[in-house]
Parts: structure tokens; sequence; C-alpha cells
């Protein structure tokens, strides 16, 4: 949808969006040349947000403090609260209504999201599927029910629901610089997130009869008014997330008096919810830096689960500058905790979880967390909050201080390899939102790229410096390879708003960081990134962010031209496919240099032979990795290798099978010096790079790196030539895959590609079983 913000110069910024939806409609069109500025494309800078990419002289931001009192009904899967908003206009405009999000709206069996999706369906059809098509019935009494909205003295104000989004009409005009404060009263039937999906509710265990309970997006949260789009209150559907003001909070939640809680901020009141015991614990905890402390124990949580208690308790937690409150609840919760020191503030590093995931959640969780919670402070800014958490929940979602993750174990105790990396990898990922969007409070509801984008970029970083052979899953530039092969038509940029992606996961989280890895690693080396990346940090740290900002932030702090690689990275959809044409040697005949014929042959590079860039380079860096700082991190996997193919030996750089060079006699020196030309073709249309691996016949080898703009005058066709001093034998394009080269056989020159075991399997059988006789290897040679 194309919006007309209230600010003109800002305008450009729907037409960006525009210009996004226009290349997933017709990704051949020709857009000009792919080395010109952006221009218009960005909006246009202002006293707001500067040409710099930093906030402008007079930038501002609202504000909304919330006091609330919320009591959790076990016995009715109920939560009632009430809550009095403090609001802030530091806006230049005049406010006649203020608009809330009630996100819990988002499962009213009415809601248009429950169908304006497509369906079919998929046999075989099971029980669940069935039922998921029950809508009104599936989400029968679900949503919110606001009982009274009312100004501070309890006079009551007019208000309008429209499905997820709530207007409060003021009775007078909020003037720049004012204040007001307004009370709302409101409950709802606690949803089983298990079956009926979202973020927040409760998980049933069928074994003990116990819930969990993970109580998020569940009181009526302001909108975001900004500068450039007034009032966000695009409606809620369950995938844009949020765009939310920061605020102080003072929350009480009223629960089963055996449950313990963990909640976004500090608690104020331990010593009155906890037992002598575990507040023991707890101050052990404030002092252990040396270790992880058990402050509820699994015996505790045990005997806990074959109890109810009428009895309740109330915690109260404080959190200020911070834009959402989530909190959990449960008697199942075990808790262990460790400071750590981030530029010599103490941040509590904490885990919360149930017996099922105590194998794996005891031993690494808060551990994790801390890790995360130092690597993300080097390269982003110094973490601010006094606490971090980790909540098991069987799903992935963060907020200001806690997230919900998952990761549980067999009933044995057991857990496979893929659980403990997918476990590892979510902790990393939820805490590390803490920095994106909770801290750089960017607008999730129109550019998931600008949070998951960013921070998954910064989990490949943080799990590459847990373990150098750690298994992530995005980052490497060849992940993407996948991807980006697909045809056009299922591809979009990454500037797609976010309620109209259709590979989300790719397109929010995969695609942005890989393209910051190779923006790191490949256009601008690391020193100059880090910079940048740092300073957008900072300038944006507690603020509002565009992707505008981002791009010019990243320019301004290090002199690189990067509009080229924002247009085609991140407003286009083609694919980097460079290939090596062909390859002339150069000698001298009847005193006159003339090309010399050779003749080509290419390899398919073997992934298992393969290293990426980035762990070479953590290496030459010299990082501390976790599991060798803390080796009670090693688990069974860490020491198990599979075994690999006898003889075969690794080595750091281009180990390929097969080689076999062409006749020396067709390279000719000339005063010393061996000369090649290399023909390429920009196939794939993006432009890149080239990273040219040289392979001599004596065994070393070396690279040559060639900036984009090599293409700026050709951006099809392009030319290089080069005087060796030493007789090649094969060249190779691209050799650590660093910049997501979809077609690698045409990244070859002199390497004859080895036999396939389908090629084996051919050189077996004609037609139905016909032995072709004699031996399948030759014969497959010999093709």
């Amino acid at each position: 949808m194309l919006r007309f913000f209230k600010v003109s110069s800002l305008f450009c910024m729907a037409i960006s969006g525009t210009f996004a939806q226009n290349i997933k409609n017709n990704p051949t069109s020709n857009h000009g040349n792919k080395f010109e500025q952006l221009g218009t494309i960005l909006p246009t800078a202002n006293e707001y947000r500067t040409a710099s990419g930093a906030p402008g002289s007079k930038y501002w931001q609202q504000k909304a403090d919330y006091n609330i009192e919320a009591t959790l009904d076990e016995k009715n899967l109920m939560l009632i609260g009430k809550e009095q908003v403090t609001y802030t206009n530091n806006s230049p405009d005049k406010l006649n209504y203020l608009w809330m999000q009630l996100d819990e709206n988002q499962h009213d069996p009415k809601a248009d999201n429950n169908f304006f999706d497509n369906n079919k369906m998929s046999p075989p059809m099971d029980y669940n599927a069935v039922k998921a098509m029950e809508v009104n019935e599936t989400l029968k009494g679900l949503g919110d029910q606001i009982l009274a909205v009312t100004d501070e003295f309890g006079k009551p104000l007019k208000f309008t629901i429209n499905q997820t989004m709530m207007r409060v009409d003021l009775p007078k005009t909020l003037n720049p610089g004012s204040k007001v404060k307004f009370n709302v009263k409101w409950q709802y039937k606690i949803g089983n997130r298990m079956e009926v999906g979202g973020r927040g509710g409760y998980e049933f265990f069928k074994e003990d009869g116990n819930h969990l309970f993970t109580m998020t997006q569940w009181y009526p949260r302001m909108c975001v008014y900004s500068d450039f789009q007034g009032w966000q209150n695009k409606q809620f559907t369950g995938r844009g997330e949020f765009a939310l003001a920061f605020g102080d909070y003072t929350v009480k939640m009223t629960v089963p008096a055996d449950h313990m809680v963990c909640a976004t901020g500090e608690c104020q009141n331990y010593a009155q919810v906890l037992t002598p015991t575990q507040m023991a614990r707890w101050n052990k905890a404030n002092m252990n830096y040396s270790d992880v402390t058990e402050i509820v124990t699994l015996e505790e949580c045990a005997a806990a689960e074959k109890n109810k208690s009428a009895a309740t308790k109330t915690w109260i937690f404080k959190a200020d500058s911070v834009r959402d409150f989530a909190w959990g609840s449960s008697k199942k919760f075990m808790w262990d905790a460790i400071p750590i020191k981030v530029e010599n503030k103490k941040v509590m590093c904490m885990s919360f979880y149930a017996k099922e995931a105590a194998g794996l959640y005891r031993r690494y969780s808060t551990k994790t967390v801390a890790h995360t919670i130092k690597t993300y402070s080097k390269y982003t800014i110094p973490y601010t909050y006094p606490v971090a958490q980790s909540v098991e929940a069987s799903n992935g979602m963060e907020y200001p201080m806690i997230c919900f993750n998952f990761g549980r174990t067999e009933k044995d105790g057991t857990y496979t390899e893929g659980t403990k990396y997918g476990m590892l990898g979510v902790i990393i990922h939820e805490v590390g939102h803490n920095f994106f969007p909770m801290i750089i409070n960017s607008d999730e509801r129109q550019w998931s790229w600008l949070d998951e984008g960013l921070n998954t970029f910064m989990q490949f970083i943080t799990e590459q410096e847990f373990d150098n052979n750690y298994p992530s899953n995005r980052g490497p530039a060849h992940k993407m390879v996948d991807y980006m092969r697909l045809p056009k038509d299922q591809l979009e940029p990454i500037m797609t708003n976010s309620e109209n992606i259709n590979n989300f996961g790719a397109n929010a989280y995969g695609k942005p960081c890989t393209a910051l890895n190779i923006l790191r690693e490949t256009v601008m080396g690391r020193e100059l990134f880090d910079f940048a990346f740092k300073q957008y940090c900072n300038r944006w740290a507690f603020k509002h962010p565009t992707p505008a900002d981002f791009f010019r932030t990243m320019e301004d702090a290090s002199a690189v031209d990067l509009d080229w690689f924002w247009r085609a990275w991140f407003y286009d959809i083609e694919p980097v496919d460079v290939s090596i044409d062909s390859v002339k040697a150069y000698t001298f005949v009847n005193n006159k240099e003339v090309p010399v014929k050779i003749d080509t042959m290419r390899i398919f590079p073997k992934a298992k032979d393969f290293e990426f860039v980035s762990k070479i380079r953590n290496k030459e860096a010299g990082i501390k990795f976790l599991v060798d700082v803390d080796t009670t991190l090693r688990d069974f996997y860490y020491h198990y290798k599979p075994e690999t193919r006898s003889g075969v030996e690794k080595k750091a750089v281009n180990r390929y099978e097969n080689i076999e060079a062409v006749s020396d006699s067709a390279f000719e020196t000339v005063k010393g010096k061996y000369n090649y030309e290399i023909y390429f073709t920009n196939k794939g249309g993006c432009v890149t790079p080239l990273i040219i691996q040289w392979n001599f016949k004596d065994g070393t080898s070396e690279i040559d790196r060639v900036n984009a703009y090599i293409w700026r005058k050709n951006e099809k066709n392009v030319v290089k030539t080069y005087s060796k001093n030493k007789e090649v034998a094969s060249i190779l394009l691209d050799p650590y895959k660093e910049t997501c080269d979809i077609d690698e056989k045409n990244n070859t020159w002199n390497i004859k590609e080895p036999v396939s075991r389908f090629d084996i399997f051919k050189g077996k059988t004609v037609g139905r079983g016909q032995s072709t006789g004699g031996n399948p290897m030759q014969k497959a040679k010999a093709k």
C-alpha cells in the first residue's frame, strides 16, 4: 500500500517501496546504470534526519510510560489487567487522538488475518490440519476485551477498535511538549499457543498437569508516532512485528504462589516472593562471576509440580527506557544465573527452563546468553540494560531483557547435534534482539530486515566466535546460493514490506545477513565495516532508524561508495553469476606480442574441501573461541569427528581433485614474465568484486582482488590482464565462495571436471541394465 506521509520531503520513502515492488513484478527490466547514486530512491534529508545518516538537530520521538497491574488466573486461563499510560508528545504536531495496539485481537475469530491467506487441502489431512480450518471453533472466546478507557480522573474517554488497533479520542488537543495520562482496563482468555499459534499464551504439560505461561503482547501498547510516517497503525497480522515507543515501566503481576516469574527489567521484591534459601542463592549468584549459580533447582521444581497452591503472590518489576515488557510464569521453572561485566557495568545473565530442557539449558543457556551479550557489545554498542534472560518455551521470540527459546532433550536426557545447535542458534538470535530492535529501535512492521537481517548477521559473528567449527545456517555467502538460483518470479527485493514477503526466512533473515557478510569480508573489509556499523548503532541507540539512515551512515563513516551495493542487494533481485569465458596467454612472435590459443576445462569445487573466508580470518585475527576458553561447553559432538575418506589431505585453501594442466608448451615467458588475459561475463546481472586465485605449477597460489567498480563502464563484459612471475596451472574465481555466485561451474579455467557418481553409474549401464563392459571409470574419463 502506497502511503502519503505528512512530511512531504519523505514521500520518497513510499516511492522506494513501490520501486522495490516494481522490480519484483518486472525483474528483467533495466533500471539504468547500476553505479548511479540512489538519489530520489532515498528520502530527502531534513532537520530530523541528516544526509550523513545521523539524527538531525531537531530529531524527536515520543515517550510512553506504563504503570500496569495484572492477575494471572491459571484455573480459568484468564489474564485481567489495568494500566495507566503517561504519553509525552515530543513532536512539533498537535494530536487529537492516540492509537494503541491490541495484538491479542490477532486471535479474534473475526479478525481478517485469519482469512486472507491462501490455503488448500494437502492430503493426507490429519486431525490438526482439519481443526486448523475451523477458525471460529479453534479461536472461540479469544481476543482482547476492553472493559474501560478513562482519563486520569476516571472520566470515560471515547475509543474505537479496528481489529488490532484502538483509537483513543482525547477530550482536548495534546500540544507539543505536553503530556496526557489515561487508564485502560482489559482482560482476555489466554490461548494455547501450541494449538492456536502466536507468540504468547500457555503450553500445557499433560504428564504433570501444569502450565508454562509466556505473556507477550499482553497489554494495550502505544503505537509509534514518528517524523517519517506519522502514526504507525498498520494492522498486526502475525508476521510484521512491532513498532514501539520507549518508556519506563512499573509492572505488578499477581500469580499462583508456587509459580516463578521472569520478566523484563529487575524484580523489586525478591525478598518477599522467594524462599530464604532461594534468596540466599540469588545473593550468591550476584557475586559469583566464575560460574553459573542455581537459584531454583530441579528438585524444587519436581516437588512444586506435584501440588497446586490456592494462594497468590505479587511480583513487582521495573524497567526504564524499554520499548516493551514481557514475562513468563510457571511452577515448572528452574532458574540459574551468572553476572558479567560490560564496560564495568554488571549484567545478570539468567535462564529459566522446565525439567524437559534441563539437560541442555543447565549446561549451555546462561553461558550462551553471556557470550552473546559480550560479543554484540564488542561490535555494536555496550549493552545498557541490567539483565538478559533466556527462557525455554518451545518457541523463539524476543522482548527487552527477556526472550523465549527452544531446546529440549529426549526423555532419557539425550539430544541430537541438530537440537543442540538449533538451541544455541535461537538463544544467540533472540538474546541478540536486545540490540536490534530493542535498543536500535527500527520499525519491524515496515522493514523486517532492518532488525532481523542485522541481528542474523551479528548472530553469525557470535556463533563463529563461540566455536570456529560452528555449523552456521546463515551468514556465509554459499548458504544463500540455492535461494538466489530460484526463478525471478520467486524472488523479491529485501526492501519488500514485511507483510508482502513470500519467502520470509530467506528474504528477511538470510539474504540481508549474507549481504552484510559480503560487505564486511569482501567489499569494505573488516576495519572499515566494523567502524561504520558501530557508528550506526551508536547514532541510533534508543531512537527510531530507517533503512536510509543505515545506508547513509555506512557510507558516511567509511568513505566507500555503496550505492551500487544497496541497489543490487536491497532493491533488486539479480543474482551474482560471473563466468570466466576464456584465458589467453601472450608471447612474442617475430617481435610482436600475439595470443596463444589454450583450451580450457572446468571443475565444480567440492564442498567438503571448502573453508569459508570468515573462519580463516577469525583464526588469523586470533579470536578466542568460547569452547576453548570454557571447555565445559565441549560435549560428545565436539569431540566426535565423522570419518573422512582416507588419503584426502585437508588444507587451508583450494584443495581440488583431478587437477590436470594443459601442455607446458602452451605457455611462453616474456622477459621472465607469464602474461594472461582473462575474459569475464556478468551472466547474473548483480555486479560484484572479482576474487581471482592463481594456482601455479609449483604448487603455490595467490589471490588478486578487483573492486566491483570494474563493471561501472560495461556491466556485462570485462577483461583483465595480469603478468605473473610463475607459470600458472589453473585459475579459480571466488575461491572462498564469498560472493554468492550461483554457478561455480563457470568459475574455473584449466581444471578438469572430476568423474561424478552419476557418470560412473552411466558407465555401468546402458538402457535397461545393459552392461557397457570394460572399466566404467575409464569410459567416463574418455567422455
